[in-house]
Protein backbone atom coordinates (compact mmCIF):
# COMPACT_ATOMS: atom_id res chain seq x y z
CA UNK A 1 0.00 0.00 0.00
CA UNK A 2 1.19 3.46 -0.92
CA UNK A 3 -0.82 5.75 1.72
CA UNK A 4 -2.32 7.75 -0.85
CA UNK A 5 -5.87 6.53 0.39
CA UNK A 6 -8.03 7.36 -3.43
CA UNK A 7 -5.11 5.06 -4.87
CA UNK A 8 -4.99 2.04 -2.33
CA UNK A 9 -8.64 2.32 -2.21
CA UNK A 10 -9.05 1.35 -5.71
CA UNK A 11 -6.62 -1.58 -5.85
CA UNK A 12 -8.03 -3.20 -2.58
CA UNK A 13 -11.49 -2.97 -4.02
CA UNK A 14 -9.98 -4.26 -7.57
CA UNK A 15 -8.09 -7.17 -4.90
CA UNK A 16 -11.53 -8.18 -3.91
CA UNK A 17 -13.35 -8.04 -6.82
CA UNK A 18 -10.63 -10.67 -8.37
CA UNK A 19 -11.18 -13.15 -5.77
CA UNK A 20 -14.97 -13.40 -6.30
CA UNK A 21 -14.47 -14.13 -9.62
CA UNK A 22 -14.80 -10.49 -11.26
CA UNK A 23 -13.18 -8.50 -13.44
CA UNK A 24 -10.84 -5.51 -12.47
CA UNK A 25 -12.23 -2.24 -13.37
CA UNK A 26 -10.32 -0.45 -15.65
CA UNK A 27 -9.13 3.35 -14.00
CA UNK A 28 -10.96 6.24 -15.63
CA UNK A 29 -9.27 9.59 -14.91
CA UNK A 30 -12.99 11.21 -15.79
CA UNK A 31 -14.85 9.06 -13.18
CA UNK A 32 -11.72 10.35 -10.99
CA UNK A 33 -13.21 13.53 -11.66
CA UNK A 34 -16.29 13.00 -10.13
CA UNK A 35 -14.98 10.72 -7.22
CA UNK A 36 -12.37 13.85 -6.07
CA UNK A 37 -15.02 16.47 -6.18
CA UNK A 38 -17.78 14.55 -4.05
CA UNK A 39 -14.58 13.72 -1.14
CA UNK A 40 -13.95 17.70 -1.40
CA UNK A 41 -17.41 18.61 -0.74
CA UNK A 42 -17.79 16.31 1.97
CA UNK A 43 -15.12 17.36 3.55
CA UNK A 44 -15.49 20.60 3.21
CA UNK A 45 -19.45 20.86 4.41
CA UNK A 46 -18.54 17.84 7.14
CA UNK A 47 -21.21 15.85 5.81
CA UNK A 48 -21.77 12.21 4.36
CA UNK A 49 -24.05 11.97 1.38
CA UNK A 50 -24.45 10.71 -1.65
CA UNK A 51 -26.38 13.96 -2.25
CA UNK A 52 -24.94 17.84 -2.91
CA UNK A 53 -26.59 20.60 -2.18
CA UNK A 54 -26.40 23.70 -4.95
CA UNK A 55 -24.76 26.67 -3.64
CA UNK A 56 -22.72 24.95 -0.83
CA UNK A 57 -18.96 25.34 -1.51
CA UNK A 58 -17.34 22.59 -3.53
CA UNK A 59 -20.99 21.97 -4.91
CA UNK A 60 -20.37 19.24 -8.24
CA UNK A 61 -23.87 17.88 -8.76
CA UNK A 62 -26.97 16.92 -6.86
CA UNK A 63 -26.68 12.92 -7.77
CA UNK A 64 -24.29 10.97 -8.92
CA UNK A 65 -25.38 11.02 -12.49
CA UNK A 66 -25.15 15.07 -12.48
CA UNK A 67 -21.65 14.61 -11.13
CA UNK A 68 -20.77 12.11 -13.85
CA UNK A 69 -22.42 14.52 -16.56
CA UNK A 70 -19.96 17.34 -14.91
CA UNK A 71 -16.98 15.74 -15.52
CA UNK A 72 -17.93 14.45 -19.19
CA UNK A 73 -18.22 10.87 -18.58
CA UNK A 74 -21.13 10.11 -21.31
CA UNK A 75 -23.11 7.07 -20.15
CA UNK A 76 -24.65 5.57 -23.80
CA UNK A 77 -27.30 2.63 -23.19
CA UNK A 78 -26.67 0.17 -22.02
CA UNK A 79 -24.72 1.69 -19.17
CA UNK A 80 -24.71 1.39 -15.63
CA UNK A 81 -23.16 3.66 -12.68
CA UNK A 82 -22.93 3.27 -8.99
CA UNK A 83 -21.15 5.49 -5.88
CA UNK A 84 -20.17 3.59 -2.61
CA UNK A 85 -18.53 6.65 0.51
CA UNK A 86 -16.97 6.20 3.38
CA UNK A 87 -15.95 8.23 6.39
CA UNK A 88 -13.58 7.29 8.67
CA UNK A 89 -10.74 8.57 11.04
CA UNK A 90 -8.18 6.33 9.36
CA UNK A 91 -5.65 7.11 6.71
CA UNK A 92 -5.55 3.66 4.95
CA UNK A 93 -7.54 3.08 1.76
CA UNK A 94 -7.37 -0.44 2.12
CA UNK A 95 -9.30 -0.16 5.40
CA UNK A 96 -11.96 1.92 4.48
CA UNK A 97 -12.69 0.06 1.19
CA UNK A 98 -12.65 -3.25 2.93
CA UNK A 99 -15.07 -1.59 5.36
CA UNK A 100 -17.56 -1.02 2.72
CA UNK A 101 -16.96 -4.39 1.44
CA UNK A 102 -18.35 -5.60 4.71
CA UNK A 103 -21.38 -3.55 4.60
CA UNK A 104 -23.72 -5.83 2.28
CA UNK A 105 -25.84 -2.76 0.56
CA UNK A 106 -22.51 -1.70 -0.44
CA UNK A 107 -21.12 -4.68 -1.27
CA UNK A 108 -23.65 -4.82 -3.89
CA UNK A 109 -22.29 -1.65 -5.73
CA UNK A 110 -18.41 -3.13 -5.35
CA UNK A 111 -19.35 -6.38 -6.75
CA UNK A 112 -21.74 -5.20 -9.22
CA UNK A 113 -20.58 -7.47 -12.35
CA UNK A 114 -21.69 -5.19 -15.19
CA UNK A 115 -19.03 -2.24 -14.09
CA UNK A 116 -16.66 -1.65 -16.86
CA UNK A 117 -14.47 1.39 -14.62
CA UNK A 118 -13.79 3.01 -11.46
CA UNK A 119 -12.94 6.62 -10.19
CA UNK A 120 -11.67 6.99 -6.83
CA UNK A 121 -11.02 10.43 -4.21
CA UNK A 122 -10.24 10.66 -1.06
CA UNK A 123 -10.04 13.92 1.01
CA UNK A 124 -8.65 14.63 4.80
CA UNK A 125 -10.09 17.39 7.42
CA UNK A 126 -7.42 18.94 9.96
CA UNK A 127 -9.65 16.53 12.06
CA UNK A 128 -7.90 13.53 10.99
CA UNK A 129 -11.05 11.85 9.63
CA UNK A 130 -11.07 11.00 5.42
CA UNK A 131 -13.24 10.64 2.83
CA UNK A 132 -13.22 8.10 0.63
CA UNK A 133 -15.43 8.01 -2.48
CA UNK A 134 -15.37 5.50 -5.28
CA UNK A 135 -17.74 5.68 -8.43
CA UNK A 136 -18.39 2.82 -10.67
CA UNK A 137 -19.05 3.30 -14.42
CA UNK A 138 -20.24 1.27 -17.72
CA UNK A 139 -21.13 2.74 -20.61
CA UNK A 140 -21.83 1.45 -24.06
CA UNK A 141 -22.06 -2.18 -23.26
CA UNK A 142 -22.06 -4.37 -19.66
CA UNK A 143 -19.18 -6.13 -18.91
CA UNK A 144 -19.64 -10.00 -19.55
CA UNK A 145 -17.76 -11.59 -15.89
CA UNK A 146 -20.03 -14.34 -15.37
CA UNK A 147 -21.66 -16.84 -17.83
CA UNK A 148 -25.29 -16.86 -17.58
CA UNK A 149 -26.62 -18.37 -14.89
CA UNK A 150 -24.05 -18.25 -12.83
CA UNK A 151 -23.17 -16.35 -9.52
CA UNK A 152 -19.90 -14.47 -7.66
CA UNK A 153 -19.84 -15.23 -4.06
CA UNK A 154 -18.92 -13.77 -1.05
CA UNK A 155 -17.08 -14.22 1.01
CA UNK A 156 -15.33 -17.01 -1.73
CA UNK A 157 -14.86 -20.16 -1.37
CA UNK A 158 -12.05 -21.36 0.81
CA UNK A 159 -11.66 -18.20 2.13
CA UNK A 160 -9.53 -17.31 5.47
CA UNK A 161 -9.20 -15.24 7.93
CA UNK A 162 -13.24 -13.77 6.80
CA UNK A 163 -14.07 -11.22 9.52
CA UNK A 164 -16.71 -12.39 11.87
CA UNK A 165 -18.63 -9.66 12.98
CA UNK A 166 -20.71 -6.56 11.44
CA UNK A 167 -21.65 -3.34 13.33
CA UNK A 168 -24.82 -3.01 11.26
CA UNK A 169 -26.04 0.10 12.70
CA UNK A 170 -22.71 1.97 10.61
CA UNK A 171 -24.04 1.64 7.40
CA UNK A 172 -27.50 3.59 5.69
CA UNK A 173 -29.90 1.98 5.06
CA UNK A 174 -29.40 -0.37 8.31
CA UNK A 175 -29.53 -3.79 7.05
CA UNK A 176 -30.62 -5.37 10.24
CA UNK A 177 -32.87 -2.34 11.82
CA UNK A 178 -32.94 -4.77 15.20
CA UNK A 179 -29.90 -5.10 16.79
CA UNK A 180 -25.97 -3.76 16.16
CA UNK A 181 -23.43 -6.51 16.31
CA UNK A 182 -24.33 -9.16 13.83
CA UNK A 183 -22.05 -12.38 11.66
CA UNK A 184 -20.38 -11.00 8.80
CA UNK A 185 -22.57 -10.88 5.63
CA UNK A 186 -22.89 -13.50 3.22
CA UNK A 187 -23.76 -12.99 -0.42
CA UNK A 188 -24.19 -14.29 -3.77
CA UNK A 189 -23.98 -11.91 -7.21
CA UNK A 190 -25.31 -12.14 -10.48
CA UNK A 191 -24.98 -10.31 -13.93
CA UNK A 192 -26.78 -7.05 -13.43
CA UNK A 193 -30.12 -7.81 -15.93
CA UNK A 194 -30.59 -11.55 -14.55
CA UNK A 195 -32.89 -11.84 -11.81
CA UNK A 196 -31.99 -13.90 -8.55
CA UNK A 197 -34.40 -15.60 -6.61
CA UNK A 198 -33.70 -17.72 -3.34
CA UNK A 199 -35.15 -20.64 -2.17
CA UNK A 200 -32.87 -22.14 0.13
CA UNK A 201 -29.98 -19.81 1.70
CA UNK A 202 -28.24 -21.06 4.97
CA UNK A 203 -24.80 -21.07 6.61
CA UNK A 204 -23.69 -23.21 9.31
CA UNK A 205 -20.35 -24.26 11.38
CA UNK A 206 -19.45 -27.21 10.22
CA UNK A 207 -21.40 -30.51 11.87
CA UNK A 208 -23.63 -28.34 13.23
CA UNK A 209 -26.75 -26.60 13.08
CA UNK A 210 -27.82 -23.68 10.96
CA UNK A 211 -27.40 -20.33 12.14
CA UNK A 212 -30.39 -17.86 12.72
CA UNK A 213 -30.20 -15.22 9.85
CA UNK A 214 -31.86 -12.03 7.86
CA UNK A 215 -32.07 -12.97 4.63
CA UNK A 216 -31.59 -9.59 1.94
CA UNK A 217 -33.62 -10.16 -1.55
CA UNK A 218 -35.52 -8.33 -3.73
CA UNK A 219 -38.67 -10.39 -2.56
CA UNK A 220 -38.18 -9.73 0.81
CA UNK A 221 -35.95 -6.62 1.26
CA UNK A 222 -36.70 -3.19 -0.84
CA UNK A 223 -32.98 -1.98 -0.44
CA UNK A 224 -32.29 -4.92 -2.07
CA UNK A 225 -31.45 -5.01 -6.49
CA UNK A 226 -33.19 -8.09 -8.12
CA UNK A 227 -29.57 -9.42 -9.29
CA UNK A 228 -28.45 -10.18 -5.38
CA UNK A 229 -29.02 -11.59 -2.21
CA UNK A 230 -27.69 -11.92 0.76
CA UNK A 231 -28.23 -13.40 4.39
CA UNK A 232 -27.08 -11.85 7.73
CA UNK A 233 -26.32 -13.71 10.48
CA UNK A 234 -27.52 -12.41 13.40
CA UNK A 235 -25.09 -13.21 16.23
CA UNK A 236 -21.53 -12.65 15.32
CA UNK A 237 -19.60 -15.80 13.99
CA UNK A 238 -17.09 -18.01 15.92
CA UNK A 239 -13.03 -17.50 16.11
CA UNK A 240 -11.07 -19.94 13.65
CA UNK A 241 -14.11 -21.47 12.54
CA UNK A 242 -15.16 -23.38 9.28
CA UNK A 243 -18.76 -22.52 8.17
CA UNK A 244 -20.35 -24.08 5.27
CA UNK A 245 -22.81 -22.21 3.20
CA UNK A 246 -25.89 -23.55 0.89
CA UNK A 247 -27.46 -21.38 -1.31
CA UNK A 248 -30.41 -22.73 -4.56
CA UNK A 249 -32.68 -20.75 -6.37
CA UNK A 250 -33.18 -18.95 -9.82
CA UNK A 251 -30.63 -16.92 -11.24
CA UNK A 252 -32.47 -15.68 -14.84
CA UNK A 253 -34.74 -17.92 -14.77
CA UNK A 254 -32.45 -21.05 -14.54
CA UNK A 255 -31.82 -23.26 -11.20
CA UNK A 256 -29.02 -23.02 -9.52
CA UNK A 257 -27.33 -24.97 -6.58
CA UNK A 258 -23.91 -23.55 -4.95
CA UNK A 259 -22.17 -25.07 -1.51
CA UNK A 260 -18.80 -23.47 -0.38
CA UNK A 261 -17.35 -23.15 2.79
CA UNK A 262 -14.87 -20.23 4.31
CA UNK A 263 -13.26 -20.27 8.13
CA UNK A 264 -13.15 -16.89 10.06
CA UNK A 265 -10.36 -15.07 11.54
CA UNK A 266 -8.89 -16.11 15.08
Amino acid sequence: MTGNIALDGRVWLNYRRTQAGLSALTQSSVIDIAAQGHSDYQRINNVISHEQVAGKQGFTGVTLADRLAAANYVLVRPAAYGEVISAANSSSGQYMAEELITAVYHRFVIFEPAFREIGTGAATATNGRSYFTANFGASNGYATTLARGQVAVWPFDAQTAVPRNFFSDTESPDPVPDRNEVGYPISVHANINAPVTVQTFTVRPRGGADLPTRLLSNANDSHTGKSSAAIVPLSPLAANTTYDVTFAGTVDGSAISRNWSFTTAR
